[in-house]
């Protein structure tokens, strides 16, 4: 009975961990809206993943996490390039101009191209089912696009957060072989940490814009990067360490974009037309095809 209880409460705090870490995940789409408003896309890019090295590098102290192997460098450079500096100035530069709804539906269709890269580049098997998930996610992909294209003018920042969700699918295909020889804790704070030396050149358009911004925003920033990407990353991590299955877990990926809507509709008064809101539904009904189905 006693066993039972502890396993229970595990659990329950293993739940626990995954909701925080897609609420915090979900609060990120409008908590980056509303700070281009007062930094530019570059400046907000430096700036959160500064704030989330150092906190991944004291966790990693305090994990006493080994260093990475020299021939291995080149990998984590390129999984910083693809999920930090590429991601970060596609996903800012598009969020200008697209709702933060919309952005957290595109950005959850990443793991189709995750698939379609680990099948060419990896050689990984692919169950047929999870190519009808893809061509399923394409289609409200296709649909989300189209809900932002108005008789005169289409939003190419639509297309910049695609092109997002497309690094991010080459940095979760780089992390794939990374995982094979580091630990998720590792992988992460490496590639976090090669990414955001990219982005130090920035430092200077940061300083420049941070006299015209207020110290609410400043707050903000340093969630994402503190709360929003290190400590739900560490949350996330800790859930799938002691699910009693990983689909237990997984499963809360998938409100994260309608959690997203909702903060965004509460904070900034963003809203999602019918045909954008069903392209976003079609694109999690191909995701849970490809990743819950396509696993059993």
């Amino acid at each position: 009975m006693e066993i039972r209880d502890q396993n229970s409460r595990k659990q329950t705090l293993t739940y626990a961990a995954a909701l925080l870490a897609t609420l915090l995940w979900a609060s990120a789409f409008p908590a980056t809206r509303y700070a281009l408003q007062y930094y530019s896309p570059v400046s907000l890019m430096v700036m959160r993943f500064t704030a989330a090295s150092l906190t991944l590098v004291i966790a990693g102290v305090i994990k006493k996490i080994s260093l990475p192997k020299i021939k291995d460098i080149p990998l984590f450079v390129a999984s910083g390039i693809s999920g930090v500096i590429l991601y970060s100035y596609l996903f800012n530069t598009g969020s200008v101009s697209v709702p933060a709804g919309i952005s957290s539906f595109i950005i959850a269709s990443a793991p189709i191209f995750t698939l379609i890269f680990t099948r060419v580049f990896l050689k990984e098997i692919v169950k047929p089912i999870c190519w009808i998930g893809v061509f399923v996610s394409f289609c409200g992909l296709a649909a989300v696009t189209l809900s932002q294209t108005t008789q005169f003018s289409f939003n190419l920042g639509v297309i910049l957060i695609i092109c997002a969700a497309v690094s991010y699918g080459v940095y979760n295909t780089v992390i794939r072989v990374l995982t094979k020889k580091y630990t998720a804790l590792e992988v992460t704070t490496y590639t976090m940490i090669t990414g955001t030396i990219g982005t130090l050149v920035f430092v200077p358009n940061a300083v420049r814009e941070m006299p015209d911004s207020t110290p609410a925003v400043n707050l903000i920033v340093i969630f994402l990067g503190i709360f929003a990407a290190a400590i739900a990353y560490l949350a996330w991590s800790y859930a799938l360490a002691k699910a009693n299955k990983a689909t237990h877990v997984t499963v809360f990926a998938y409100l994260i974009p309608f959690v997203s809507a909702l903060i965004a509709y509460l904070w900034l008064g963003e809203t999602l037309t019918s045909f954008a809101f069903l392209g976003g539904l079609v694109i999690m009904i191909g995701m849970v095809l490809t990743n819950v189905f396509g696993k059993e």
